[in-house]
């Protein structure tokens, strides 16, 4: 697989189509200062393959990882990026910290579905992405935020919380016109989802910006400005 260009000096490596797998898109920010990549992938092997996308693209190596959330498949590649400042909201710290001292391997993953049989989508996708437990770990940000950060590529860093995740944030590249939306409006993870939860229509009606041209979220197909304000209206 290789990167896409989304618009400007933003690149969108696709995620997975089938939700079985739970594989978001990751995308890059080029920058002459060193790429900012937003996500990590779901696992070392997943960040390995953008690595290999980004070196084959010829753009620069990655400085900065953005997590747009704490969820998994957001952040545990993050081992597999070597020299990056990883940047996160605050609220995300405590769980990635808790998340860090799990004792994870195929065996761990199976005794908590078993203790908990809600698990069992997110926890098997966990153990289909991990080939290897060997040098794994879940890394929290080094440099955290509270409401919005700029990085000195431009890149901007705004924390909009909501249901899905509480640290979740929306990355915006103002000069290439494209707001990167991690899950943000999405609703609570299935573990925890009740049947009266759904998309937060409200949360992304307010994002919608004039300025923005393209709108990406981790699970879809970017969409145009003109395709977010259809898809809302319907």
């Amino acid at each position: 697989m290789t990167l896409r260009h989304v618009a400007g000096r933003v690149w969108l490596f696709p995620g997975d189509p089938d939700p079985g797998n739970i594989r978001p898109g990751v995308a890059v920010v080029a920058d002459d200062g060193g790429s900012v990549i937003v996500d990590a992938g779901q696992s070392p092997a997943h960040a390995r393959e953008i690595q290999g996308a980004l070196a084959a693209a010829g753009l620069p190596a990655a400085r900065w990882l953005v997590y747009t959330h704490h969820h998994w498949d957001h952040v545990w590649g993050a081992c597999a990026w070597p020299d990056v400042e990883i940047v996160g909201h605050v609220a995300g710290v405590e769980p990635l910290r808790a998340e860090a001292a799990r004792p994870w391997s195929h065996r761990y993953l199976r005794e908590q579905v078993r203790a908990n049989p809600r698990l069992g989508p997110s926890f098997r996708a966990r153990a289909l992405a991990m080939d290897s437990w060997a040098d794994f770990e879940v890394r929290p940000p080094t440099r955290t935020f509270t409401d919005e950060l700029t990085l000195p590529t431009g890149v901007r860093v705004r924390h909009v919380g909501g249901r899905h995740a509480p640290d979740s944030s929306v990355v915006l590249v103002p000069d290439s016109g494209v707001l990167l939306l991690g899950d943000c409006w999405y609703p609570p993870p299935a573990h925890l989802r009740s049947p009266a939860d759904g998309p937060d229509l409200a949360m992304a009606h307010g994002l919608l910006d004039d300025d923005v041209e393209w709108y990406v979220s981790g699970h879809d197909e970017p969409l145009t400005r003109a395709e977010t304000r259809a898809a809302l209206a319907g």
